[in-house]
Order: structure tokens, then C-alpha cells, then sequence
């Protein structure tokens, strides 16, 4: 079973990922999680502990910014910290490079490929 924090302002991203996900989510190999903002997200991170976690991560947003919040899991998750994917705007240099001094582990382009996205969703549970 492999969890998943998804991590945007946008609410409607919920029901996006919840239509894409419907058969992961139903036989189970899959348990999809989300927070509205950085904050929230270290929140659901404290009451989900022990249990390995795949980030996706909208980078700008209100309050903390995904770059922010990829920092703070990168240095405090020290017990294998969970793998964590930015989402970025279509040639955001500044915040790519910025994300990778980080620690950011893989990228996804808005809008969001799913085909894609279900490929290197595979490789992270198989590889």
C-alpha cells in the first residue's frame, strides 16, 4: 500500500486525483491523502508518522510554499524520508533548480500528465 500526500491550494486537484487514482485507490495498493498548504501538509506528515509517504507538491501556494515545505520534510524526516515530487509551471527555471538544491526527488509539469505521473508512481513501488 503506498501512501500518497498530495499537496495543492486548489481544492479541485482533490476530485482530479480521485478520478485518475478510482482503481489504485479501490483494490487498495493505493491510499491518497491531501492538504491544502504547506502547513496542513506537515500536519497530516505528524499523524502519519511511521507509515512511508509520497509527496506531491504544488509549488506556489499561500502561506508556506512547496519549496519551503520540501525543505523542512528534507531536513527533518530523518527515518527514510519520504520521496517527494514538486509540481511546477511549464518553465519555471528558478523553482526547478531551487527544488533540486532541496532535495526534490522528481518533477511534474502543471497540468499534470497522468499517464506519466502512473509510470513513476510504478518505478517508486517497484524499483
Amino acid at each position: 500500500m503506498m501512501k500518497i500526500l498530495v499537496v495543492d491550494d486548489e481544492k479541485d486537484v482533490q476530485i482530479l486525483f480521485e478520478q485518475r487514482f478510482r482503481k489504485e485507490i479501490r483494490s487498495g495498493e493505493m491510499n491518497l491523502l491531501f492538504a491544502f498548504s504547506g502547513e496542513e501538509a506537515l500536519d497530516v506528515m505528524e499523524s502519519h508518522v511511521h507509515e512511508a509517504v509520497l509527496i506531491l507538491s504544488d509549488i506556489n501556494m499561500p502561506g508556506m510554499s512547496g519549496l519551503e515545505l520540501l525543505k523542512h520534510i528534507k531536513e527533518k524526516y530523518e527515518k527514510p524520508p519520504p520521496v517527494v515530487m514538486m509540481i511546477t509551471a511549464y518553465g519555471d527555471e528558478e523553482n526547478y533548480s531551487q527544488a533540486i538544491k532541496y532535495g526534490a526527488d522528481d518533477f511534474l509539469t502543471k497540468p499534470v500528465d497522468f499517464v506519466a505521473l502512473k509510470e513513476k508512481l510504478k518505478e517508486k513501488i517497484h524499483g
